[in-house]
């Protein structure tokens, strides 16, 4: 048995009605289907990014003009300008094979699980210490499901020991897609970079592998900032083994691709400082909030360190609407902390609105900090601050929903952000702080009442972090004493 992954049916979808069904590539394009509905997350954004790089492989829009021509879908087209990709895109068999060496590897194959981020390596299992990570949880993988894996695997490779390369955007990278919230090609449309039509040669496995066992890098296309092989990328040198029906081995190989200098569409970036170079943005552990937005949701005109990514800007100049998804692995170095999956509202502002909402962000992020510094006394473990001030990140979450929406009505909310901020930051230092306050050591108590003033002093622009806060907002830093009035 073989699988061909333009040809067959192999993707497992919802449809609008709540219904199931398993479709091929090109039927992306017809009505009622929903979105990808793979057992997991991982591979439900990875099966996202396959789709958006196949059309964008295919039959991309030329420009703005076509891409709003081809809006509405047509099936019958995109499974013609698919169809003369197939030959490329056979999972087993003679040939060029979908993600791997041109060239059979030989080797002792390695379970399926090493097509899974959050499995155990060899030495983790023969350590013992597969506490975050798990073993031995995929003897067999049937073709899709392998499929699927294989090129969730290429896309997010983690750091994986000595020449083991990680993806093109490093390990885990964060992955931002429009949503319009009408289904799944007009998901997939609304990412879709603009191209030229390419060919087979375009692709990594039909060719011998690019090897790097001397770090030789490899760049984009005629100096471009991304070519096709940004959907279809290969840093690990990888051959399925399989039975009749189903993958039960991946033999590896290291120092497959190295690339380098390549900004993949679908993800933003930032760099160090001016004229350095751009690397890939990566999710944090933890839930997705507010105030990561800056440089992935919202963009800082004032700063040239941070870019969204493509998808996002191209989405705003189509004047698109509804969500953005938010994606991607938190890793420690070659371990997965957790996946990241958020769905956020899609900004769309007037230059002013936007400076405005930065500045929000900017001044939460300054509060935070504040208050965590002042719980000093009152918890020893820096743990146990950096909690509290995701507490306060939580806690105050509704409230910039609230001026979000102010935001886009032409109002100015900072003031009442302030506010929020100082309410927020002192109720939860006071709930550490009051209790039983008279039973403690009587400089535990100074230093408590201490903090106490200063964190109050901060949200009235005092100190360097009420400076911080004030300086985000925009808003005149008070007079010292001494000055003239």
């Amino acid at each position: 048995m073989s699988l061909n992954l333009i040809l067959d049916a192999w993707i497992p979808v919802r449809c609008g009605d709540g219904s199931k069904r398993t479709i091929a590539p090109w039927q992306m394009a017809e009505p009622a289907i929903a979105a990808p509905d793979w057992p997991r997350p991982d591979l439900n954004i990875a099966c996202l990014e396959f789709l958006i790089g196949l059309v964008h492989l295919a039959d991309p829009p030329t420009d703005i003009d076509d891409w709003d021509r081809r809006f509405q879908p047509d099936a019958a087209r995109l499974r013609s300008k698919l169809e003369a990709f197939a030959s490329a895109f056979n999972l087993l068999g003679e040939g060029p094979l979908f993600l791997q060496d041109l060239e059979p590897l030989e080797g002792e194959p390695n379970p399926p699980d090493l097509l899974f981020i959050d499995s155990a390596g060899a030495n983790t299992a023969r350590n013992n210490a597969d506490v975050m990570v798990h073993r031995e949880r995929y003897s067999a993988l049937d073709l899709p499901l392998a499929a699927m894996a294989l090129y969730t695997f290429q896309a997010f490779a983690p750091a994986g020991g000595a020449g083991n390369r990680t993806s093109m955007r490093g390990g885990g990278p964060l992955i931002t897609l429009s949503d319009p919230g009408k289904g799944l090609w007009t998901l997939v449309w609304a990412n879709v970079p603009y191209g030229q039509p390419a060919t087979m040669a375009s692709l990594p496995w039909m060719r011998a592998t690019r090897t790097s066992e001397k770090g030789l890098e490899t760049v984009p296309p005629d100096g471009q900032l991304f070519g096709p092989e940004a959907f279809f990328g290969m840093p690990r040198r990888l051959r399925l083994v399989a039975n009749a029906d189903s993958v039960i081995g991946v033999i590896q190989k290291p120092y497959g691709t190295n690339y380098a200098l390549w900004k993949h569409p679908l993800s933003p970036y930032y760099r160090q400082k001016p004229g350095t170079e751009w690397l890939p943005k990566h999710p944090r552990a933890g839930r997705f909030g507010y105030r990561n937005w800056l440089g992935i949701l919202a963009q800082d005109e004032r700063s040239d360190l941070s870019e969204l990514a493509l998808s996002l800007r191209d989405w705003r100049h189509r004047d698109g609407g509804g969500s953005v998804i938010v994606a991607g692995w938190a890793m420690d170095n070659m371990k997965p902390r957790d996946f990241t999956l958020s769905m956020e509202p899609f900004l769309k502002l007037e230059p002013e609105a936007e400076d405005c909402l930065v500045a929000l962000i900017r001044a939460a992020d300054a509060a935070g900090a504040a208050l965590r510094d002042a719980l000093e006394p009152l918890l020893a473990a820096g743990d146990a601050r950096e909690a509290e001030r995701e507490a306060f990140f939580m806690a105050t979450e509704t409230r910039f929903a609230r001026h979000l929406q102010a935001l886009r009505a032409g109002a100015d909310p900072r003031a009442e952000w302030l506010k929020d901020l100082k309410r927020q930051a002192l109720r939860q230092f006071n709930a550490l702080a009051l209790p039983a306050i008279e039973q403690r050591e009587t400089d535990r108590i100074q230093k408590i009442v201490e903090a106490g003033k200063f964190l109050d002093l901060a949200f009235a622009g005092y100190g360097k972090q009420g400076k911080a806060i004030f300086e985000a907002l925009g808003l005149p830093l008070p007079e010292k004493k001494g000055n003239a009035a």
